[in-house]
């Protein structure tokens, strides 16, 4: 750890601001195809751990589904500190692990996909309208979890990433891309969460 980082570090303890229990983080399929990308994502599971995080999730957006074996295959063989779940968008149901991993094709796609199988329970009999509520609908998402921080790398948008889930969240973004993604990055994106006054939509 450099001295920059580590004065960072300093000031993350110093403070009596909270640190957030439940970091996501939102990259492409892109983002994984560079050099040491999965290196990268094992070093913010660590840093995650390190600083407090109870929950670490990670949302890959692909374009083709075509890729998403191939990305589960690697996503699963990641060194992590806690256990780890991988899902894909055609799972049935979420799977509750300190590290959860969610591969799907954006957010609209999985409000729509959501909202489809809410249909499907109605039609069949299994649920009626009156039962639909928020709850409903988030045991149907890809990425059910709802992050206190969401971290984006490489631009400041959110492109289709976590349209339900961030409702809430803090949000951070850097134009650091994610190849170029560092210790400090993360330790920004925690003291700016440490400076901010959360409101929760009030």
């Amino acid at each position: 750890m450099g001295l920059y980082d580590r004065y960072l570090a300093a000031r993350l303890r110093r403070s009596d601001a909270t640190l957030p229990e439940t970091v996501a983080l939102v990259i492409t399929e892109r983002d994984l195809l560079t050099d040491g990308a999965y290196a990268t994502l094992e070093q913010f599971f660590e840093w995650a751990v390190q600083y407090g995080a109870e929950t670490v999730v990670v949302y890959v957006s692909v374009l083709d589904e075509e890729a998403v074996p191939t990305l589960r295959r690697e996503l699963a063989d990641l060194r992590t500190p806690e256990p780890v779940a991988v899902r894909g968008p055609d799972d049935a149901a979420a799977v509750d692990a300190p590290i959860q991993i969610s591969i799907g094709l954006g957010g609209q796609s999985e409000f729509a996909t959501a909202v489809r199988k809410l249909a499907e329970d109605v039609d069949s009999g299994d649920l009626s309208p009156e039962e639909i509520d928020e709850a409903a609908v988030e045991e149907h998402l890809v990425f059910p979890t709802v992050p206190d921080l969401v971290i984006k790398t490489g631009a400041e948008r959110l492109s289709d990433f976590m349209i339900w889930q961030s409702v809430y969240s803090e949000l951070y973004f850097t134009d650091v891309n994610w190849r170029n993604f560092r210790q400090r990055d993360y330790l920004r994106a925690l003291r700016d969460y440490q400076e901010r006054q959360r409101r929760f939509g009030r």
